[in-house]
C-alpha cells in the first residue's frame, strides 16, 4: 500500500509539473517552439487534396489526391498557366489569406523533398530560385541533409529523422514553422514576414528514387 501511495503521489506531482509547463506555454506560446502537440491547440487543422492543375508533368497524384510520387516518364498534360514546368512541384488545394492553420505530411522514407508554403502567384516557368524573396518558405531534405530554403540556404540540425512533418502557418503574425510530428520537436521557423495575398501549401519531389509524400487527413475528418 505504501508503494502504491508513493506511486500515486509521484503521478500527481508529474501531472502538476506538466500542467505548470503547459500554463507557462499558453501564456507565451508564440515564443515557444518545443511542443508541437500543444501548439496544435492554437491552430486549425486543415484537410486538403493536391491541385492537379498545378502539378509538374513528372509528378503523379493518387486517385484520392493526397499522395504525390515522382514518375520518370512525364505525363502528357494540357498546358496551363497554373502548372509548374521548371520546378517539380505541386500545390495543395487550399487558399490561405488569414488565420492560423497547420497540416501534416507523411514523408516516411522519401529521400528528397521540399515542403512549405508559397505565394499563389509564384513563377512556375523558366528559371525559378526558391527563396522567401521570391515567395517560397520551405524546408528541404536532399542527399541526407536538411536545409531551410533561405537566401542563402541554411543547413539544419535535425536530431531525429521525421517520418511526418507539420507545417504551422500564422498568417497575421507572419510565421511559418516546421515540426517533426514523429517526436513533436521543432525543426525550423522562418524569420517573421509580412504576408500579402494568398498563400498555398507547397510540395516538391526530386529524382526518380525520391519516394512519395502523403497529405495526412486533418484531425476529426
Amino acid at each position: 500500500m505504501k508503494k502504491l501511495a508513493e506511486s500515486e503521489q509521484e503521478k500527481q506531482e508529474l501531472q502538476k509539473e506538466i500542467d505548470r509547463r503547459k500554463a507557462q506555454y499558453k501564456s507565451g506560446w508564440k515564443n515557444s517552439l518545443l511542443y508541437a502537440d500543444w501548439r496544435k491547440e492554437e491552430f486549425k487543422a486543415v484537410t486538403m487534396t493536391l491541385d492537379a492543375a498545378t502539378a509538374h508533368p513528372a509528378l503523379h497524384l493518387s486517385e484520392n489526391g493526397r499522395r504525390v510520387t515522382w514518375q520518370e516518364r512525364r505525363q502528357d498534360l494540357p498546358g496551363s498557366t497554373q502548372r509548374f514546368e521548371s520546378l517539380p512541384c505541386v500545390l495543395g488545394q487550399l487558399n490561405i489569406s488569414s488565420g492560423r492553420c497547420y497540416w501534416e505530411v507523411e514523408v516516411g522514407n522519401a529521400f528528397s523533398w521540399d515542403l512549405g508554403v508559397c505565394r499563389h502567384n509564384v513563377a512556375r516557368k523558366g528559371r525559378v530560385n526558391m527563396s522567401p524573396q521570391n515567395g517560397f518558405w520551405a524546408i528541404r531534405l536532399y542527399s541526407g541533409e536538411y536545409w531551410a530554403v533561405t537566401s542563402p540556404e541554411t543547413l539544419l540540425t535535425v536530431g531525429e529523422k521525421p517520418l511526418k512533418v507539420g507545417i504551422f502557418l500564422d498568417y497575421e503574425d507572419g510565421d511559418v514553422s516546421f515540426f517533426n510530428m514523429t517526436h513533436g520537436s521543432h525543426i525550423f521557423s522562418f524569420p517573421k514576414n509580412t504576408f500579402h495575398g494568398v498563400l498555398r501549401p507547397l510540395f516538391r519531389l526530386w529524382p526518380s528514387d525520391s519516394g512519395s509524400l502523403s497529405v495526412c487527413p486533418g484531425e476529426g475528418k
